[in-house]
């Protein structure tokens, strides 16, 4: 659509009005020599005297010129625009890292299809669920972390969910070493998310078993992870009556996600419980998007201007023709025979 950005600039259309009705005309006096025979000589020349006093009157051209010149500049003061259709920026205003844990306790076959009866070892049934669960969240930046003896990044935050389920798909149990470190995977996932300028920073940490080779205690980790705003939701899907590495600790688990303001969830042998964990997620951390919204605007106040311009010079060209039209022509001076330069034959 159309606008003028400075609409009031139009209330200047009268000014000219104005000015003629209340500004006085403009007067000017110049020196004269007074000659008590001005009337003979006058006449003497054939000429016929003018009024002393000049009044400068405008010619048609001029009457229709001066209007239209100042309704073009005054509209160009208005600064005409037009307004293009709006644009949507969309942003991701949540940055949500996935902690997968790797160690050797993922291979254990305990985890059931309920739909088809097929048992399938921890880390197949967690990659099924995370896949579902990374192709919903189209607005959030995703990465993923693995832990064992060690954490490392698998993804980076990014919105190619497709790259992120390649890599997801590449995870091996055991690439990350054989035991746990929750802290390790904890302080990995504050560092990467350290400069990260998204409203929220979300950890999904999963794991089957308790922390036995982090540098930094989970505790000291989820306190660290508090002070830098990163919330920290934990699933344990291990066997809370096993002994050893093997034995997940759903009470670690749930202080961690309380430090952090997240929450705690458990899962046991059954992918459905599984994947409706991983749907509460869901819900509870939905899409946010930050959208920015923007017309795009050209300015077309030159076009008037230019009018305004060319309309002027035009006038002045048309002009200074019309005078030399007017012009008188000078006849040329007749030729003259000098006495006594022509020849005589005798």
């Amino acid at each position: 659509m159309w606008k003028f950005d400075f609409p009031w600039a139009f209330l200047l259309l009268p000014v000219p009005l104005l000015v003629w009705w209340l500004v006085p005309a403009w007067r000017t006096t110049a020196s004269a020599v007074r000659m008590p025979f001005f009337h003979e000589m006058a006449e003497a020349a054939g000429e016929t005297p003018a009024p002393g006093g000049v009044r400068l009157r405008r010619n048609w051209l001029q009457r229709l010129m001066m209007p239209l010149l100042w309704v073009l500049l005054v509209t160009a003061a208005a600064k005409p625009v037009y307004v293009e259709a709006p644009v949507t920026h969309e942003e991701p205003a949540r940055d949500l890292m996935l902690g997968i844990d790797l160690s050797g306790s993922m291979s254990t076959r305990d985890f059931v299809n309920t739909a088809t009866g097929e048992r399938m070892d921890r880390l197949t049934a967690v990659k099924r669920v995370v896949a579902d669960f990374v192709a919903k969240r189209k607005g959030d930046r995703i990465g993923l972390v693995v832990f064992g003896q060690a954490a490392y990044p698998q993804a980076p935050l990014t919105l190619d969910h497709d790259s992120v389920l390649i890599l997801l798909n590449q995870m091996q149990i055991g690439m990350a070493g054989q035991r746990t470190a929750i802290g390790d995977a904890i302080g990995l996932t504050v560092k990467l998310m350290d400069k990260s300028a998204a409203q929220e920073k979300v950890l999904i940490l999963l794991t089957d078993g308790n922390d036995t080779s982090s540098a930094i205690p989970p505790e000291r980790a989820a306190e660290i992870a508090k002070d830098h705003k990163l919330v920290v939701h934990t699933i344990g899907i291990g066997d809370p009556n096993a002994t050893g590495e093997d034995k997940v600790d759903l009470d670690a688990l749930q202080k961690i996600a309380d430090v952090t303001g997240g929450r705690a969830f458990r899962a046991l042998g059954n992918q459905q419980e599984l994947a409706d964990v991983y749907t509460t997620l869901d819900r509870i951390t939905p899409e946010k998007v930050k959208r920015e919204i923007y017309r795009p605007q050209r300015d077309y106040y030159w076009i008037p201007l230019a009018l305004a311009l060319l309309v002027y010079t035009l006038y002045h060209c048309l002009a200074l023709v019309l005078a030399m039209m007017r012009a008188p022509r000078q006849e040329p001076a007749p030729a003259r025979v000098k006495m006594g330069e022509a020849s005589h034959g005798n």
